[in-house]
């Protein structure tokens, strides 16, 4: 009978870090639900609101090589302080133009645009805070933690957002999230822990400031690609991303145009609290199960379950059926996104942390953008049920490319974890990777 994990519970830097995330999440939970709602309220268009969700994941596209390397070689710390001011400034510009009747879609897409690229840099200074500040013993149940305590306020988060805008302007409840950042920032500029304010080790040598950074990127590169493991994880992550990019781009059309409700109405909430309920789910079930089930049963599954749900949806008029299928969806690819993550936390070297992280997110969650741009345009043309087709097929291409790439075969997280400190075993992890090292020899 395999020990409970250790909690990350027990630390209390992390604590004081999740609260500040927490708060954070929480009016990031208010923005899910307003800024389309507001952008569809403006334009009236299923492609501007699908591209307002595509303008949020394109920094990481275009910024996620850079923002990992660089950040390996800054103050994390300072990184998470920075940014989370930084949204604070671009939403509270929001409510104010709102209210002198200034605001403009271009404005909104700008602001999707460099919130996303913000949280680019706040996510590769998390991905190596978090075991910086727990110890890697306690990764998985600090990630558990942190997908719990988010998802659970994302459950009740958009169930009150969609009460806020149905009484309040839409524009105000972007404020209070404006506000929510804004104090979690000053939170962690207080958080101090056992190697806050020193810089990750990077790699020494000469050489111009670019040509250290270009090399830094690509040692990063390397990693993730060279890690049988990460690698395949992460390539076949660009299927989820597509599909998610797509399902989170057309959350309001699909209420709207497909189960008959209006752009403002409060059950527009449900749908996203219903995806969140899904996520809270698997946040709680991860952890063990990565005890008891190898990384890639768990991938293959998640692939299997995230097809059917979104080819589901595509095919119903039913509110309370979207609900269930939106819960399953989101129960899927959070799994899937989760158990990516805490692999490549395992498996990866302090220094390399950021840029690891951020460049595996780059090539996985690049497809986010183009599957929300990509919807758009399909729901304009042809219809949100194509649209979802199309991202129930980027799931299934996934699926068949974990069949045929032997990733149910992947060990456990705790075999992962021995490989790390034992690098030659980590090359034997893979299926192929035994035929590889005798082709070499």
């Amino acid at each position: 009978m395999s020990a409970p994990p250790l909690s990350a519970w027990d630390v209390p830097a992390y604590r004081t870090y999740l609260a500040a995330r927490a708060l954070a999440m929480a009016g990031g939970a208010l923005t899910l639900v307003a800024l389309p709602v507001l952008v569809y309220r403006l334009t009236g268009s299923a492609t501007l609101t699908a591209l307002m969700a595509a303008a949020e994941t394109l920094p990481y596209l275009v910024l996620g090589l850079p923002a990992g390397a660089l950040v390996d070689r800054w103050h994390r710390r300072r990184v998470l302080v920075g940014t989370s001011l930084g949204v604070a400034l671009l939403l509270a510009a929001i409510p104010l133009a709102d209210a002198v009747g200034v605001l403009t879609y271009p404005q909104l897409l700008l602001t999707g645009l460099l919130v996303g690229a913000l949280f680019v840099f706040a996510d590769a200074a998390s991905f190596g805070v978090v075991p910086q500040m727990v110890g890697r013993e306690r990764v998985a149940s600090a990630t558990s933690l942190l997908v719990t305590v988010g998802t659970a306020i994302s459950v009740a988060g958009p169930v009150v957002a969609g009460v806020l805008v149905a009484t309040l302007p839409v524009a105000l409840v972007i404020g209070l999230d404006a506000a929510a950042h804004l104090v979690a920032g000053l939170v962690l500029a207080r958080l101090r822990w056992e190697g806050s304010e020193t810089r990750p080790a990077v790699a020494a040598g000469g050489g111009s400031r670019r040509t250290r950074l270009g090399a830094d990127i690509l040692e990063g590169l390397r990693f993730v690609l060279g890690q049988p493991v990460v690698r395949a994880l992460t390539l076949l992550g660009i299927g989820c991303s597509l599909a998610g990019g797509a399902v989170a781009g057309l959350v309001v059309v699909i209420g709207v145009e497909r189960l008959g409700l209006g752009a403002e109405d409060a059950a527009i909430g449900w749908l996203f609290a219903a995806g969140a309920l899904g996520t809270f789910v698997a946040s709680l079930a991860l952890p063990r199960l990565q005890q008891r089930v190898g990384v890639g049963i768990i991938t293959t599954c998640g692939f299997a379950v995230a097809a059917v749900a979104v080819g589901a949806l595509s095919a119903t008029t039913s509110l309370v059926l979207a609900l269930v299928l939106l819960a399953c969806f989101h129960l899927a690819s959070t799994t899937l996104i989760v158990n990516g993550i805490v692999v490549r936390q395992v498996v990866t070297p302090d220094a390399l942390q950021g840029r690891v992280n951020t460049t595996a997110r780059m090539i996985a969650w690049g497809g986010s953008p183009l599957g929300a741009a990509a919807a758009g345009v399909v729901a304009g043309t042809a219809g949100v049920e194509w649209a979802l087709r199309l991202a129930a097929g980027a799931l299934l291409v996934s699926l068949v490319g974990a069949l045929v790439w032997g990733v149910a075969r992947y060990p456990r997280l705790a075999a992962l974890e021995v490989e790390r400190a034992e690098p030659g075993r980590a090359r034997k992890c893979a299926p192929g990777a035994a035929r590889t090292e005798r082709e070499r020899s």
